[in-house]
Protein backbone atom coordinates (compact mmCIF):
# COMPACT_ATOMS: atom_id res chain seq x y z
CA UNK A 1 0.00 0.00 0.00
CA UNK A 2 2.83 2.35 0.83
CA UNK A 3 4.27 1.85 -2.68
CA UNK A 4 1.11 3.38 -4.14
CA UNK A 5 1.61 6.47 -2.01
CA UNK A 6 5.32 6.93 -2.57
CA UNK A 7 6.51 6.29 -6.10
CA UNK A 8 10.17 7.14 -5.98
CA UNK A 9 11.11 10.76 -5.55
CA UNK A 10 8.71 12.16 -8.15
CA UNK A 11 6.20 14.53 -6.51
CA UNK A 12 2.50 13.84 -6.99
CA UNK A 13 2.01 17.22 -8.72
CA UNK A 14 4.56 16.22 -11.37
CA UNK A 15 3.13 12.71 -11.87
CA UNK A 16 -0.34 14.15 -12.40
CA UNK A 17 0.63 16.60 -15.11
CA UNK A 18 -1.88 16.24 -18.00
CA UNK A 19 -0.74 14.39 -21.11
CA UNK A 20 -3.06 16.44 -23.32
CA UNK A 21 -5.10 19.64 -23.27
CA UNK A 22 -8.22 17.56 -22.63
CA UNK A 23 -6.92 16.76 -19.14
CA UNK A 24 -6.14 20.37 -18.23
CA UNK A 25 -8.30 21.73 -15.41
CA UNK A 26 -9.72 25.22 -15.74
CA UNK A 27 -8.62 27.88 -18.27
CA UNK A 28 -11.65 27.17 -20.43
CA UNK A 29 -11.44 30.72 -21.82
CA UNK A 30 -8.08 29.80 -23.41
CA UNK A 31 -8.96 26.31 -24.60
CA UNK A 32 -12.02 26.90 -26.78
CA UNK A 33 -12.00 25.21 -30.22
CA UNK A 34 -9.88 27.22 -32.62
CA UNK A 35 -8.10 29.19 -29.89
CA UNK A 36 -4.35 29.86 -30.32
CA UNK A 37 -3.37 27.25 -27.72
CA UNK A 38 -5.61 24.58 -29.23
CA UNK A 39 -4.25 25.38 -32.70
CA UNK A 40 -0.71 25.17 -31.34
CA UNK A 41 -1.42 21.69 -29.96
CA UNK A 42 -2.90 20.43 -33.25
CA UNK A 43 -0.53 17.79 -34.74
CA UNK A 44 -1.83 18.64 -38.23
CA UNK A 45 -0.18 22.04 -37.85
CA UNK A 46 3.09 20.82 -36.37
CA UNK A 47 5.07 21.91 -39.40
CA UNK A 48 3.17 25.14 -39.99
CA UNK A 49 4.09 28.51 -38.56
CA UNK A 50 2.62 29.31 -35.15
CA UNK A 51 2.62 32.37 -32.96
CA UNK A 52 4.59 32.58 -29.73
CA UNK A 53 2.66 33.15 -26.51
CA UNK A 54 3.26 34.60 -23.08
CA UNK A 55 1.28 32.94 -20.30
CA UNK A 56 0.63 35.27 -17.37
CA UNK A 57 -0.99 34.03 -14.19
CA UNK A 58 -0.57 33.17 -10.51
CA UNK A 59 1.48 30.13 -9.44
CA UNK A 60 -0.19 26.75 -9.84
CA UNK A 61 -2.60 27.76 -12.62
CA UNK A 62 -1.07 25.48 -15.24
CA UNK A 63 1.48 27.48 -17.22
CA UNK A 64 4.06 24.70 -17.35
CA UNK A 65 1.31 22.10 -17.71
CA UNK A 66 -0.12 23.83 -20.78
CA UNK A 67 3.28 24.12 -22.44
CA UNK A 68 4.11 20.44 -21.91
CA UNK A 69 0.65 19.27 -22.99
CA UNK A 70 0.91 21.31 -26.19
CA UNK A 71 4.33 19.84 -26.96
CA UNK A 72 3.16 16.26 -26.34
CA UNK A 73 -0.01 16.62 -28.39
CA UNK A 74 1.49 18.51 -31.31
CA UNK A 75 4.54 16.29 -31.73
CA UNK A 76 6.83 19.29 -31.65
CA UNK A 77 10.24 19.14 -30.05
CA UNK A 78 10.10 20.56 -26.52
CA UNK A 79 12.92 22.41 -24.79
CA UNK A 80 12.53 23.90 -21.32
CA UNK A 81 14.67 26.65 -19.80
CA UNK A 82 14.33 28.43 -16.50
CA UNK A 83 15.18 32.13 -16.36
CA UNK A 84 16.60 31.48 -12.89
CA UNK A 85 19.49 29.39 -14.23
CA UNK A 86 19.69 30.03 -17.99
CA UNK A 87 21.71 32.76 -19.68
CA UNK A 88 22.19 34.25 -23.14
CA UNK A 89 24.54 31.41 -24.10
CA UNK A 90 21.85 28.82 -23.30
CA UNK A 91 19.28 30.70 -25.36
CA UNK A 92 21.60 30.90 -28.38
CA UNK A 93 22.39 27.19 -28.17
CA UNK A 94 18.65 26.39 -28.19
CA UNK A 95 18.16 28.64 -31.22
CA UNK A 96 21.00 27.01 -33.13
CA UNK A 97 19.74 23.50 -32.41
CA UNK A 98 16.18 24.53 -33.33
CA UNK A 99 17.37 25.74 -36.75
CA UNK A 100 19.21 22.46 -37.27
CA UNK A 101 16.14 20.39 -36.35
CA UNK A 102 13.95 22.48 -38.65
CA UNK A 103 16.30 22.44 -41.64
CA UNK A 104 17.40 18.78 -41.44
CA UNK A 105 14.32 17.04 -40.06
CA UNK A 106 11.44 19.47 -40.55
CA UNK A 107 10.74 19.46 -36.82
CA UNK A 108 9.67 22.69 -35.12
CA UNK A 109 10.74 23.47 -31.56
CA UNK A 110 8.75 24.79 -28.64
CA UNK A 111 10.94 26.69 -26.20
CA UNK A 112 9.27 26.92 -22.82
CA UNK A 113 10.87 29.65 -20.73
CA UNK A 114 9.71 29.69 -17.13
CA UNK A 115 9.81 32.91 -15.08
CA UNK A 116 10.72 35.12 -18.03
CA UNK A 117 10.37 38.17 -15.79
CA UNK A 118 13.69 37.17 -14.20
CA UNK A 119 15.49 37.62 -17.52
CA UNK A 120 17.30 40.92 -18.00
CA UNK A 121 16.59 43.10 -21.02
CA UNK A 122 19.71 41.78 -22.76
CA UNK A 123 18.66 38.18 -22.12
CA UNK A 124 15.15 38.83 -23.43
CA UNK A 125 16.59 40.59 -26.50
CA UNK A 126 18.49 37.37 -27.28
CA UNK A 127 15.13 35.65 -27.81
CA UNK A 128 13.98 38.11 -30.47
CA UNK A 129 15.73 36.67 -33.57
CA UNK A 130 14.41 33.17 -32.86
CA UNK A 131 10.87 34.38 -32.26
CA UNK A 132 10.81 36.78 -35.19
CA UNK A 133 12.28 34.31 -37.70
CA UNK A 134 10.26 31.36 -36.45
CA UNK A 135 13.24 29.31 -35.34
CA UNK A 136 11.33 28.50 -32.15
CA UNK A 137 7.79 28.86 -30.89
CA UNK A 138 8.25 30.59 -27.56
CA UNK A 139 5.92 29.78 -24.70
CA UNK A 140 7.00 32.04 -21.86
CA UNK A 141 5.52 31.92 -18.36
CA UNK A 142 5.42 34.70 -15.80
CA UNK A 143 3.66 35.50 -12.55
CA UNK A 144 4.32 39.23 -12.99
CA UNK A 145 2.61 41.75 -15.23
CA UNK A 146 4.34 41.38 -18.64
CA UNK A 147 3.74 45.05 -19.40
CA UNK A 148 6.39 45.83 -16.79
CA UNK A 149 8.59 42.73 -16.92
CA UNK A 150 8.82 41.79 -20.63
CA UNK A 151 10.51 43.98 -23.25
CA UNK A 152 8.17 45.65 -25.74
CA UNK A 153 9.63 44.02 -28.91
CA UNK A 154 9.01 40.57 -27.45
CA UNK A 155 5.51 41.51 -26.29
CA UNK A 156 4.61 42.79 -29.75
CA UNK A 157 5.71 39.50 -31.35
CA UNK A 158 3.75 37.29 -28.94
CA UNK A 159 0.19 36.71 -27.84
CA UNK A 160 -0.40 37.61 -24.20
CA UNK A 161 -2.74 35.08 -22.57
CA UNK A 162 -3.93 35.51 -18.98
CA UNK A 163 -4.52 32.45 -16.81
CA UNK A 164 -7.05 32.56 -13.99
CA UNK A 165 -6.81 30.90 -10.56
CA UNK A 166 -8.52 27.54 -10.58
CA UNK A 167 -12.03 27.38 -9.15
CA UNK A 168 -12.90 25.21 -6.16
CA UNK A 169 -14.63 22.77 -8.51
CA UNK A 170 -11.50 22.55 -10.67
CA UNK A 171 -9.34 21.82 -7.64
CA UNK A 172 -11.76 19.24 -6.23
CA UNK A 173 -11.75 17.43 -9.58
CA UNK A 174 -7.94 17.43 -9.67
CA UNK A 175 -7.70 16.11 -6.12
CA UNK A 176 -10.20 13.31 -6.79
CA UNK A 177 -8.38 12.39 -9.99
CA UNK A 178 -5.06 12.22 -8.15
CA UNK A 179 -6.55 9.89 -5.54
CA UNK A 180 -7.87 7.40 -8.11
CA UNK A 181 -5.51 7.75 -11.11
CA UNK A 182 -2.81 5.13 -11.63
CA UNK A 183 -0.25 7.92 -12.01
CA UNK A 184 -1.26 9.27 -8.62
CA UNK A 185 -2.32 7.45 -5.46
CA UNK A 186 -4.06 4.71 -7.44
CA UNK A 187 -6.91 4.33 -4.96
CA UNK A 188 -4.54 3.43 -2.12
CA UNK A 189 -6.33 5.99 0.07
CA UNK A 190 -9.79 7.45 0.34
CA UNK A 191 -10.55 11.10 0.95
CA UNK A 192 -13.22 12.39 3.30
CA UNK A 193 -15.42 15.26 2.17
CA UNK A 194 -14.04 17.45 4.95
CA UNK A 195 -10.46 16.73 3.90
CA UNK A 196 -11.23 17.54 0.28
CA UNK A 197 -12.84 20.82 1.30
CA UNK A 198 -9.84 21.69 3.50
CA UNK A 199 -7.34 20.98 0.71
CA UNK A 200 -9.33 23.06 -1.77
CA UNK A 201 -9.64 25.95 0.70
CA UNK A 202 -5.95 25.98 1.58
CA UNK A 203 -4.87 25.73 -2.06
CA UNK A 204 -6.47 29.10 -2.88
CA UNK A 205 -6.66 28.42 -6.61
CA UNK A 206 -3.22 26.77 -6.84
CA UNK A 207 -3.30 23.23 -8.30
CA UNK A 208 0.29 22.46 -7.32
CA UNK A 209 -0.39 23.41 -3.73
CA UNK A 210 -3.54 21.26 -3.67
CA UNK A 211 -1.70 18.16 -4.89
CA UNK A 212 1.26 18.78 -2.58
CA UNK A 213 -1.10 19.08 0.38
CA UNK A 214 -2.89 15.89 -0.67
CA UNK A 215 0.38 13.99 -0.91
CA UNK A 216 1.53 15.18 2.53
CA UNK A 217 -1.83 14.37 4.12
CA UNK A 218 -1.84 10.91 2.52
CA UNK A 219 1.55 10.18 4.07
CA UNK A 220 0.16 11.01 7.52
CA UNK A 221 -2.92 8.84 7.08
CA UNK A 222 -1.22 5.44 6.81
CA UNK A 223 -2.66 3.17 9.55
CA UNK A 224 -0.84 0.42 11.40
CA UNK A 225 -3.15 -2.30 10.01
CA UNK A 226 -3.90 -3.25 6.41
CA UNK A 227 -7.05 -1.18 6.10
CA UNK A 228 -7.31 1.44 3.36
CA UNK A 229 -6.23 4.78 4.85
CA UNK A 230 -8.83 7.54 5.05
CA UNK A 231 -7.51 11.07 4.75
CA UNK A 232 -9.32 13.33 7.23
CA UNK A 233 -9.40 17.07 7.72
CA UNK A 234 -7.13 16.57 10.73
CA UNK A 235 -4.52 14.89 8.54
CA UNK A 236 -4.66 17.88 6.20
CA UNK A 237 -4.27 20.34 9.07
CA UNK A 238 -1.31 18.41 10.48
CA UNK A 239 0.38 18.14 7.09
CA UNK A 240 -0.10 21.71 5.95
CA UNK A 241 0.12 23.36 9.39
CA UNK A 242 -1.14 26.70 8.05
CA UNK A 243 -2.40 28.38 4.92
CA UNK A 244 0.44 29.58 2.72
CA UNK A 245 -0.17 33.07 1.39
CA UNK A 246 0.14 33.82 -2.30
CA UNK A 247 2.06 37.06 -2.04
CA UNK A 248 5.00 38.31 -4.11
CA UNK A 249 6.54 41.41 -2.58
CA UNK A 250 7.75 42.49 -6.02
CA UNK A 251 4.67 41.45 -7.98
CA UNK A 252 1.01 42.21 -8.52
CA UNK A 253 -0.16 40.78 -5.21
CA UNK A 254 2.00 43.31 -3.37
CA UNK A 255 0.16 46.17 -5.06
CA UNK A 256 -3.27 44.54 -4.92
CA UNK A 257 -3.17 43.88 -1.18
CA UNK A 258 -1.83 47.30 -0.21
CA UNK A 259 -4.46 48.88 -2.47
CA UNK A 260 -7.20 46.88 -0.75
CA UNK A 261 -5.73 47.82 2.65
CA UNK A 262 -5.82 51.57 1.96
CA UNK A 263 -9.25 51.42 0.31
CA UNK A 264 -10.63 49.52 3.30
CA UNK A 265 -9.33 52.23 5.64
CA UNK A 266 -10.80 54.91 3.37
CA UNK A 267 -14.09 53.01 3.37
CA UNK A 268 -14.08 52.82 7.20
CA UNK A 269 -14.10 48.99 7.24
CA UNK A 270 -11.74 48.22 10.12
CA UNK A 271 -12.27 44.46 9.80
CA UNK A 272 -11.25 44.36 6.14
CA UNK A 273 -8.31 46.67 6.81
CA UNK A 274 -7.11 44.38 9.62
CA UNK A 275 -7.43 41.35 7.32
CA UNK A 276 -5.20 42.90 4.66
CA UNK A 277 -2.76 44.10 7.31
CA UNK A 278 -2.51 40.51 8.60
CA UNK A 279 -1.89 39.21 5.07
CA UNK A 280 0.97 41.62 4.57
CA UNK A 281 2.51 40.86 7.95
CA UNK A 282 2.26 37.09 7.47
CA UNK A 283 3.76 37.36 3.98
CA UNK A 284 6.78 39.20 5.37
CA UNK A 285 6.01 42.60 3.87
CA UNK A 286 8.39 45.37 4.98
CA UNK A 287 6.63 46.95 8.00
CA UNK A 288 8.18 50.31 7.13
CA UNK A 289 6.33 50.20 3.81
CA UNK A 290 3.04 49.54 5.63
CA UNK A 291 3.76 52.36 8.09
CA UNK A 292 4.50 54.82 5.28
CA UNK A 293 1.19 54.00 3.62
CA UNK A 294 -0.62 54.59 6.92
CA UNK A 295 0.97 58.04 7.17
CA UNK A 296 -0.11 58.83 3.61
CA UNK A 297 -3.63 57.57 4.34
CA UNK A 298 -3.89 59.75 7.45
CA UNK A 299 -2.96 62.85 5.47
CA UNK A 300 -4.86 62.05 2.27
CA UNK A 301 -8.08 60.41 3.44
CA UNK A 302 -8.58 61.73 6.98
CA UNK A 303 -6.89 65.09 6.96
CA UNK A 304 -8.38 67.77 9.19
CA UNK A 305 -11.51 65.74 9.92
CA UNK A 306 -9.26 64.29 12.64
CA UNK A 307 -5.86 66.03 12.91
CA UNK A 308 -4.76 63.45 15.48
CA UNK A 309 -4.81 60.69 12.85
CA UNK A 310 -1.56 61.88 11.28
CA UNK A 311 0.12 62.02 14.68
CA UNK A 312 -0.97 58.44 15.42
CA UNK A 313 0.23 57.18 12.03
CA UNK A 314 3.62 58.87 12.43
CA UNK A 315 3.88 57.51 15.98
CA UNK A 316 3.17 53.99 14.66
CA UNK A 317 5.89 54.39 12.04
CA UNK A 318 8.36 55.54 14.71
CA UNK A 319 7.34 52.66 16.99
CA UNK A 320 7.86 50.06 14.27
CA UNK A 321 11.32 51.47 13.51
CA UNK A 322 12.14 51.45 17.25
CA UNK A 323 10.86 48.02 18.34
CA UNK A 324 10.89 46.05 15.07
CA UNK A 325 8.83 42.97 14.34
CA UNK A 326 6.93 40.95 15.42
CA UNK A 327 5.91 43.42 18.16
CA UNK A 328 5.65 46.15 15.53
CA UNK A 329 2.42 44.55 14.35
CA UNK A 330 0.71 46.00 17.45
CA UNK A 331 1.21 49.73 16.74
CA UNK A 332 0.46 49.02 13.07
CA UNK A 333 -2.84 47.41 14.10
CA UNK A 334 -3.62 50.29 16.48
CA UNK A 335 -3.05 52.89 13.79
CA UNK A 336 -5.03 50.84 11.26
CA UNK A 337 -8.02 50.57 13.59
CA UNK A 338 -7.91 54.28 14.44
CA UNK A 339 -7.63 55.45 10.84
CA UNK A 340 -10.38 53.11 9.65
CA UNK A 341 -12.88 54.18 12.29
CA UNK A 342 -12.31 57.94 12.49
CA UNK A 343 -13.95 60.70 10.42
CA UNK A 344 -12.69 61.09 6.84
CA UNK A 345 -11.93 64.10 4.68
CA UNK A 346 -9.78 64.52 1.59
CA UNK A 347 -10.40 68.29 1.48
CA UNK A 348 -6.75 69.24 2.12
CA UNK A 349 -5.60 66.67 -0.46
CA UNK A 350 -8.08 68.01 -3.01
CA UNK A 351 -7.08 71.60 -2.19
CA UNK A 352 -3.39 71.16 -2.93
CA UNK A 353 -4.16 69.22 -6.12
CA UNK A 354 -6.46 71.98 -7.36
CA UNK A 355 -3.93 74.69 -6.48
CA UNK A 356 -1.12 72.81 -8.26
CA UNK A 357 -3.35 72.34 -11.31
CA UNK A 358 -3.95 76.11 -11.48
CA UNK A 359 -0.25 76.88 -11.12
CA UNK A 360 0.67 74.38 -13.84
CA UNK A 361 -1.96 75.96 -16.10
CA UNK A 362 -0.33 79.37 -15.67
CA UNK A 363 -2.73 80.67 -13.03
CA UNK A 364 -0.27 82.28 -10.64
CA UNK A 365 -0.10 86.05 -11.31
CA UNK A 366 2.00 88.59 -9.43
CA UNK A 367 2.15 88.66 -5.65
CA UNK A 368 0.09 91.72 -4.43
CA UNK A 369 2.34 94.67 -3.54
CA UNK A 370 1.32 94.80 0.12
CA UNK A 371 2.40 91.15 0.60
CA UNK A 372 5.82 91.50 -0.97
CA UNK A 373 9.03 91.44 1.06
CA UNK A 374 9.83 94.90 2.38
CA UNK A 375 12.98 93.97 4.30
CA UNK A 376 15.60 95.08 1.80
CA UNK A 377 16.90 98.46 0.63
CA UNK A 378 14.65 100.15 -1.90
CA UNK A 379 11.68 97.85 -1.25
CA UNK A 380 9.49 100.58 0.21
CA UNK A 381 10.33 102.89 -2.72
CA UNK A 382 8.88 100.19 -4.98
CA UNK A 383 5.72 100.02 -2.86
CA UNK A 384 6.53 96.60 -1.39
CA UNK A 385 4.67 96.05 1.85
CA UNK A 386 2.74 99.31 1.55
CA UNK A 387 -0.75 99.01 3.03
CA UNK A 388 -0.15 95.62 4.67
CA UNK A 389 -2.34 95.12 7.77
CA UNK A 390 -0.75 93.11 10.59
CA UNK A 391 -3.51 90.70 11.74
CA UNK A 392 -2.23 90.48 15.32
CA UNK A 393 -3.00 94.18 15.77
CA UNK A 394 -6.70 93.42 15.35
CA UNK A 395 -8.99 92.00 18.01
CA UNK A 396 -10.46 89.43 15.63
CA UNK A 397 -7.00 88.41 14.32
CA UNK A 398 -8.08 88.54 10.66
CA UNK A 399 -7.66 91.60 8.41
CA UNK A 400 -9.77 92.63 5.44
CA UNK A 401 -7.15 92.46 2.71
CA UNK A 402 -6.32 90.57 -0.47
CA UNK A 403 -3.90 87.65 -0.36
CA UNK A 404 -4.38 85.90 -3.72
CA UNK A 405 -2.98 87.41 -6.94
CA UNK A 406 -5.46 89.57 -8.84
CA UNK A 407 -6.05 86.83 -11.40
CA UNK A 408 -7.21 84.38 -8.74
CA UNK A 409 -9.29 86.57 -6.43
CA UNK A 410 -12.31 84.57 -5.27
CA UNK A 411 -10.74 81.20 -6.15
CA UNK A 412 -11.40 78.60 -3.44
CA UNK A 413 -9.26 75.53 -2.98
CA UNK A 414 -9.93 74.30 0.53
CA UNK A 415 -13.55 73.24 1.00
CA UNK A 416 -13.95 71.67 4.46
CA UNK A 417 -16.40 68.83 4.87
CA UNK A 418 -19.03 68.59 7.60
CA UNK A 419 -17.31 65.54 9.12
CA UNK A 420 -15.43 65.35 12.40
CA UNK A 421 -13.27 68.29 13.48
CA UNK A 422 -13.57 69.75 9.99
CA UNK A 423 -17.18 70.67 10.73
CA UNK A 424 -15.94 73.34 13.13
CA UNK A 425 -13.10 74.28 10.81
CA UNK A 426 -15.60 74.81 7.99
CA UNK A 427 -17.66 77.24 10.06
CA UNK A 428 -14.53 79.21 10.91
CA UNK A 429 -13.34 79.23 7.29
CA UNK A 430 -16.64 80.80 6.20
CA UNK A 431 -16.31 83.56 8.79
CA UNK A 432 -12.68 84.19 7.78
CA UNK A 433 -13.59 84.41 4.10
CA UNK A 434 -16.28 86.98 4.84
CA UNK A 435 -13.82 89.13 6.79
CA UNK A 436 -11.15 88.82 4.10
CA UNK A 437 -13.65 89.92 1.48
CA UNK A 438 -15.02 92.77 3.59
CA UNK A 439 -18.45 91.17 3.98
CA UNK A 440 -18.30 90.69 7.76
Amino acid sequence: MGDALFRGATPLAVRMRPASLDEVAGQGHLLRPGSPLVALADPERATAGAVSVILWGPPGTGKTTLAQAIARTSGRRFVELSAVTAGVKDVREVMQEAMTQRDLYGVSTILFLDEIHRFTKAQQDALLPGVENGWVILIAATTENPSFSVVSPLLSRSLLLTLQPLTDDDLAMLVDRAVSDARGLAGAVTLSDEARAAIVHLASGDARRALTSLEAAAAMSIPDDDETPVITAEHVAQAVDRALLRYDRQGDEHYDVISAFIKSIRGSDADAAMHYLARMIEAGEDPRFIARRLVISAAEDIGLADPQALQIAVAAADAVAFIGMPEGRIPLAEATAYLATTAKSNAAYAAINAAIADVRAGGFGRVPLHLRDAHYAGAKRLGHGKGYIYPHDLDVGVATQQYLPDELVGRRYYEPTARGVERDIGARVEKIRKILGGDA
